[in-house]
């Protein structure tokens, strides 16, 4: 290699050293930062790679998402009991049948239940020879052979006897007795108590049952039941009585249930921190069962909140922030706080108000 071509490739890299130290300045000077303040110079950056856009106000309606299980509603659901010890001589029930409020469900002969029979055809007898007593103690009067004395005694007698009748009759009504079709020594008919299916049945012809037995059958109407949500203490706020909600269980995907909430619980549960929320849910085609695990989603009434598109949310170490606009070409990094981001559009609690001006898309060029 010559002095002069040497010369020439040492000038070659002086030259293209000194180009690129002239072009690094310009791509930093392209935007600069001053604290939280971003001040871009270059227009082209701002045209084509940065989206401006105003904070708007909409109507949103506040979701809360949570799990629950579906519940008998306790007054369309019996447990069936023995109300005295005996044995069943009789069933009529079978599992999955529909019956109607004081269905016989199965019959027992019972010792006790003998008893309050005796009882009340005594007090009956009684009752009715004290009024024949009475009637005889008038008419004894009503000649002058009898005294006052014995009519009163006589009266007193027939209160008597009319108070023991009917203790003796709501006696045996408890039992859904009609006392004045019933004879002595028949056994004792259960009947059913609500209107329902039949979802338990552990009646067996022949069994014993005592008194401290535990239930033998379970009655329950399940047209309506409860869906019991746990809602979290930080979430209550958003839902009220009346809310309607949408209720997702696995066996039927493909379309929500629809639900109302019922009640709200007083209470909270300490372990858990959550409320329970009972929504009362239609059930006539017997989609829901009992014991199945849901995801409720509650929706409340849409109110006012400030919305921006979700792509104008960056985050920061800390906190979300977005590019405040506050003069032209200038910036400020402004917090924000995100309830919810829903179809694009992040809904925020606080940092923005109506109005101001955003970089909506292309932020991250400047984080």
């Amino acid at each position: 290699m010559t002095k002069r071509t040497l010369g020439w490739s040492v000038f070659c890299i002086f030259l293209l050293a000194s180009c690129k130290q002239v072009e690094e300045p310009k791509a930093q000077l392209a935007y600069q930062f001053k604290g939280d303040t971003v001040v871009v110079s270059d227009q082209r950056l701002l045209s084509e790679k940065v989206k401006i856009d105003s904070v708007t106000v909409e109507p949103v309606a506040r979701e809360v998402i949570t799990a629950g299980t579906i519940q008998a509603i306790p007054t369309q659901y019996a447990y069936i009991a023995p109300p005295f010890a005996g044995r069943v001589v009789r069933s009529h029930i079978k599992l999955g049948e529909q019956v109607n409020q004081n269905t016989p469900l199965f019959e027992i002969i019972s010792s006790d239940f003998t008893s309050a029979q005796k009882e009340f055809f005594q007090a009956e007898s009684d009752r009715e020879l004290a009024r024949i007593n009475l009637n005889r103690q008038k008419d004894l009067k009503e000649n002058g052979v009898g005294s006052q004395k014995e009519l009163d005694e006589s009266k007193n007698a027939l209160f008597l006897a009319d108070k023991e009748y009917e203790n003796a009759y709501t006696a045996l009504q408890v039992y859904q007795t009609n006392p004045a079709q019933m004879k002595l020594g028949q056994p004792l008919v259960v009947r059913a108590p609500i209107s329902g299916e039949v979802i338990q049945n552990n009646l067996v012809t022949g069994q014993y049952l005592s008194s401290e037995s535990e239930h033998v059958a379970i009655i329950a109407d399940l047209s309506k039941v409860w869906v019991v949500a746990q809602v979290k203490e930080k979430d209550i706020r958003y839902i009220h009585e009346g809310d309607k909600m949408d209720i997702h269980v696995s066996a039927h995907p493909e379309e929500p249930i629809k639900g109302e909430v019922y009640y709200i619980d007083g209470s909270i549960d300490i372990e858990t921190r959550s409320i329970k929320v009972l929504s009362v849910c239609d059930n006539q085609e017997g989609q829901l069962k009992l014991g199945m695990y849901t995801t409720v989603h509650f929706t409340d009434q849409p109110t006012p909140h400030v919305v921006v598109p979700e792509k104008s949310i960056l985050q920061g170490e800390e906190s979300s922030f977005v590019f405040v606009k506050i003069r032209e070409n200038t910036f400020v990094r402004t917090p924000v706080q995100v309830e919810v981001t829903r179809d694009g559009k992040a809904v925020l609690s606080n940092g923005l108000l109506p109005g101001q001006e955003i970089i909506s898309e292309g932020g991250y060029y400047f984080k």
